[in-house]
């Protein structure tokens, strides 16, 4: 494990530009850089005879937020996730060994399944090790009065890479301006959730096959939803792109989604009528209405619940080459006959999580 930490800390580190942080020296989205050969020592004699010659290799910095990408670096990352689709095949008769002697850590302070449990694979998978809190905001120090902070620079010191999950937008940026290794932000509370938005994105793409050009219905809880905040931010990269915003009225898309689609040319538009948007779309992308974000105010929460729901009236007018997408867990938001139809994508969708997941370990901790 010393012999790892070494020489990951050896590496050069790149770490893409973060728009909103001055952290580190800002450098492009993905960057070259001379690294050393395996890690693994040579034999003394081979080693004397023919020293091992630096490679190029492209490496990731943190995972923060969707913005951070650009389109080079998008390109890159579904090209690695490729090649873990095959690396998971693979892996039950010769398991891969490219982050064995690694060590991640994943602190989740609010539920999951999906994303903590996709990450977890994904590292071992790859022939990692993991060391993991359930719901860290209860058993961990943090139920103590320990700062987000303090427990950062405690867990770095056991790992070699940090996946967070967090209840507080903005959290997970704390935890890169704290943190000498890797942070992910594994979704911070309504804030953002790039991973799920990268998987996204790269379903998006194996699905329909293209991704300039695409008509995308959001719907549900868009105010918030960071899978969907975080999906207009990416989307956002690609060219004649049109986003239908369709929610009930208390949890609309907020400003500052419509005000950066604007900024980047994305026309956009609200909707109330589910069933004309989806005779349109090339993606329905539902979401649950989220309870836990209404705190007191159920009131709020029973008049948003079930207002757009996909059902077999909405399959009826959806494009025969269309998918529908959702980030799970879902409620009643999709009902359950449709499940059937090939056009319900969003169990290949949480799958596909397993592949980028792999994708960023792999690049932010050997590269590419």
């Amino acid at each position: 494990m010393a012999a790892a930490a070494a020489a990951r800390a050896a590496l050069p580190r790149p770490h893409l530009a973060l728009p909103s942080s001055a952290r580190r020296i800002p450098s492009v989205s993905l960057a070259a850089s001379p690294v050393p050969g395996p890690r693994a020592a040579a034999p003394v004699a081979a080693a004397a005879a023919a020293p091992p010659q630096p490679q190029v290799t492209t490496r990731l910095g943190d995972v923060i937020e969707a913005q951070q990408f650009d389109r080079a670096a998008l390109n890159e990352i579904f090209e690695v996730a490729r090649e873990m689709e095959a690396v998971e095949r693979g892996s039950h008769g010769a398991p891969s060994r490219v982050l064995e002697g690694y060590l991640m850590a994943t602190l989740f302070y609010e539920p999951s399944t999906r994303t903590r449990l996709s990450f977890e694979a994904a590292m071992r998978r790859l022939g990692g090790e993991v060391l993991t809190t359930e719901n860290a905001r209860e058993f961990s120090s943090a139920a103590k009065g320990e700062t987000l902070e303090d427990t950062i620079r405690t867990v770095e010191g056991y790992s070699d890479i940090i996946v967070l999950r967090h209840f507080e937008s903005g959290a997970a940026r704390r935890a890169a301006d704290t943190a000498i290794i890797p942070v992910i932000n594994a979704g911070d509370g309504p804030g953002q959730h790039p991973t799920q938005a990268l998987l996204d994105v790269y379903t998006i793409k194996r699905e329909i096959g293209a991704l300039d050009g695409i008509k995308l219905g959001l719907v549900g809880d868009l105010a918030n939803g960071r899978t969907v905040r975080s999906l207009a931010y990416l989307i956002a990269k690609y060219q004649n792109i049109k986003i239908y915003f369709v929610s009930p009225d208390v949890v609309k898309m907020k400003d500052d989604i419509k005000d950066h689609l604007n900024s980047q040319g994305v026309e956009w538009e609200e909707s109330s009528d589910l069933l004309e948007v989806a005779s349109q779309c090339d993606v329905i992308y539902q979401t649950r209405i989220q309870k836990e974000r209404f705190g007191e105010r159920i009131d709020l929460y029973e008049a948003a619940r079930g207002k757009y729901i996909v059902d077999k009236k909405v399959l009826d007018v959806l494009p025969k080459h269309a998918v529908i997408m959702h980030p799970l867990p879902r409620l009643d938001e999709i009902t359950v006959d449709v499940d059937s139809d090939p056009r319900a994508a969003y169990f290949r969708q949480a799958k596909n999580g397993l592949y980028i997941r792999m994708a960023l370990l792999k690049l932010l901790l050997v590269g590419h």
